[in-house]
């Protein structure tokens, strides 16, 4: 056989070698996501069994912080934290099926041991730039406190939230605030504290626990600093 035509084969074979090789390569899109733990349990989240909030377990009224995983639809799992209580292992509490967009931003409540005690909400975080203002907004993660309404100062209201329902988000003055929450038909104020918020940062007020809980059920008031 000539020799130039066995090099024109090897050329040709190692040019579609290449080129299959290219192939296998497949581009990964990522979202971020931030677990909220509103439930009574310590708790660890994983994807294809493998853990996402590596730093530390959730313990309740904590949250992961918003973790790159991939967009798409995955199946995620979440199981109670081991403890010398639970032994050496433990089994997975639900799964939750979830769709992400490539390059968004989505908060995970978890409530209670079963799937339908989990519930999401798509976040968009604009930054207010005014410099005395913040934006928060509240969710109701309590599942049998009924429809609940939050006030943030003297003015800011969110009114009437059902369970899993979360509001938008709203411009509020920094500083020092009286964040107080109403039972439905209540003219006093089941929850009522004061909590300082920085300027040009992005806050979510939630409930969590049960009306006549206690320990780590009580019904309470949680927060997180979105940005």
């Amino acid at each position: 056989m000539n020799n130039r035509y066995l090099i024109l084969l090897f050329v040709v074979a190692g040019f579609t070698s290449c080129k299959d090789n290219d192939n296998v390569f497949k581009t990964v899109l990522y979202a971020n996501v931030n677990v909220i733990n509103a439930s009574a349990n310590t708790l660890n989240f994983y994807l294809n069994g493998t853990r996402q909030n590596i730093s530390s377990s959730l313990a309740p009224g904590s949250s992961s912080g918003y973790l790159s995983v991939p967009s798409g639809s995955e199946n995620y799992q979440f199981k109670k934290a081991v403890t010398a209580a639970t032994a050496a292992t433990s089994t997975v509490l639900f799964n939750l099926p979830l769709s992400l967009t490539d390059s968004t931003n989505t908060s995970v409540y978890i409530t209670g041991e079963t799937t339908d005690m989990a519930f999401y909400t798509t976040d968009v975080l604009e930054v207010d730039t005014t410099a005395n203002k913040f934006t928060a907004r509240f969710v109701n993660a309590s599942p049998d406190a009924g429809n609940l309404t939050c006030f943030v100062g003297d003015t800011v209201n969110f009114a009437n939230r059902a369970f899993k329902s979360t509001s938008s988000f709203l411009p509020v003055t920094n500083g020092a605030q009286d964040v107080k929450i109403y039972f439905e038909g209540n003219t006093t104020a089941q929850i009522d504290t004061s909590i300082t918020f920085l300027a040009n940062h992005i806050y979510t007020l939630y409930t969590k626990g049960l009306v006549k809980g206690t320990g780590n059920t009580k019904f309470s008031l949680g927060v997180v600093v979105n940005y």
